[in-house]
């Protein structure tokens, strides 16, 4: 008997008969003689709408309230998806966040999980009841609901799954796994049997949307097991619910690099190419090339909360100025022009020059770590497509260059092909 954790998404919860399609593949685990926690999110759509009728009330609100109201999506399906399994005769019953309870900080909004009661829920188990749990949402230590921001019901999950020490954490969602690359850009992209947890947060990072960030990091520091699995698939552009749970339909298991090795397949140089066209470029030209210039520039911007990406500087070659070149979310764009204009005397900086139409791109692989001409070879491959690159920046296991959005969808075919990582 093992003890599981199985999340579904927005659009796995999404109208009733996607409901009844959850408790069916509930129902499968629960036969298999499996100790099953249910985790779901919002039916699709549900949370936008309450947000929306946040922002028309109150615009600048408070976010304590804000997080009364957008919680309300997740105690509606918990409900419902318990009511769809006793309706299968499945033991069954919510338990709310506050119940566990599920205790977070007081950042509302965005609110960090500290620690979950498992005492009531592993009662539940053991008498072989099904526990299904909202994702998204907590309770302060000042007694009051908390959410955590988008996609927090992948951290919800991943976080029951530890404390219940669970053999592993299924997330379903609308796709069957993670992919070598979008393939919505190539039909050659293959799906991966087998991720480490370092490439999956390099991925999630980097723009891919099949797990949350932190739900990974949460994931790689407790060591759970997670399977991204499709709750549906899309047959000649109909849904169909055929699709078998768990191990039966395997999905993609991110694990550590040591289980991939004990069961003796080979880690790839290069696992995927990810690419973010969130992304805005900021230049800074001719400031003072001295001690203390980059913590003048970038501090305003902390302060802020705009977020610094990539950096390139280039400084003249008389050595009294530099050219400062940073990447950061395209949204933030406006935000970060005034910024830095309201200083421009105290920085010293002759220009600023900004360009949103551009793409960060990725090649990602744990294999880096040992073998040479990575990097080379995406250099190579982009230059005989005559894509320029404006900036670069690299990590163990990544390697990122900041290219004209316009060639996104070539420059991801290219890389994917002269990676090998093109399917047969």
């Amino acid at each position: 008997m093992a003890r599981i954790v199985v999340k579904f998404g927005g659009t796995s919860v999404g109208d009733t008969d996607r409901l009844e399609n959850v408790a069916r593949m509930v129902q499968l685990e629960v036969e298999r003689g499996h100790q099953v926690a249910v985790v779901v999110s919002a039916m699709s759509g549900v949370t936008n709408q309450l947000v929306g009728y946040v922002d028309k009330i109150m615009p600048l609100y408070d976010a304590r309230e804000y997080d009364v109201v957008v919680s309300t999506g997740e105690q509606v399906t918990i409900g419902l998806v318990a009511l769809a399994l006793q309706k299968r005769g499945v033991k069954a019953r919510s338990f709310a966040s506050w119940q566990l309870p599920i205790r977070t900080n007081e950042a509302y909004g965005r609110a960090r999980i500290l620690s979950i009661g498992t005492e009531e829920i592993e009662k539940a188990m053991a008498e072989g009841v099904v526990a299904v749990v909202p994702g998204f949402q907590g309770v302060s230590g000042e007694g009051r609901i908390t959410t955590l921001g988008r996609g927090g019901s992948d951290t919800s999950a991943v976080a029951l799954a530890a404390a219940l020490k669970a053999e592993r954490c299924d997330i379903y969602t609308d796709v069957d796994g993670v992919y070598t690359t979008d393939p919505r850009i190539t039909d050659k992209a293959r799906k991966l049997p087998m991720v480490t947890y370092e490439e999956m947060l390099e991925m999630a990072s980097l723009g891919s949307k099949v797990l949350q960030t932190r739900s990974v990091e949460l994931a790689m520091n407790h060591r759970v097991r997670v399977q991204v699995l499709a709750s549906f698939r899309k047959l000649n552009g109909e849904i169909s619910f055929d699709v078998p749970p768990g191990s039966d339909m395997p999905g993609t298991l991110v694990v550590d690099e040591e289980e991939i090795m004990a069961k003796g397949l080979e880690q790839s140089v290069v696992s995927g190419i990810a690419y973010d066209t969130n992304e805005a470029k900021v230049t800074v030209a001719n400031v003072a090339d001295r001690p203390g210039v980059a913590a003048a520039l970038f501090g305003p911007l902390a302060a802020s909360n705009i977020n610094v990406d990539m950096i390139v500087q280039n400084v003249s070659s008389d050595g009294r100025a530099t050219d400062i070149t940073f990447t950061i979310p395209k949204t933030d764009l406006p935000r970060a022009r005034a910024v830095l204009e309201e200083r421009k005397a105290a920085l010293g900086f002759t220009e600023l020059h900004t360009d949103a139409d551009v793409c960060k791109l990725s090649v990602i692989g744990v294999g880096m770590r040992s073998h040479a001409g990575v990097a080379l070879t995406m250099f190579e491959t982009l230059a005989k497509r005559g894509i320029n690159i404006a900036v670069i920046s690299t990590s163990e296991i990544k390697i990122s260059v900041l290219i004209a959005a316009e060639y996104t969808e070539l420059a991801v075919r290219a890389l994917h092909t002269a990676y090998g990582l093109d399917a047969a």
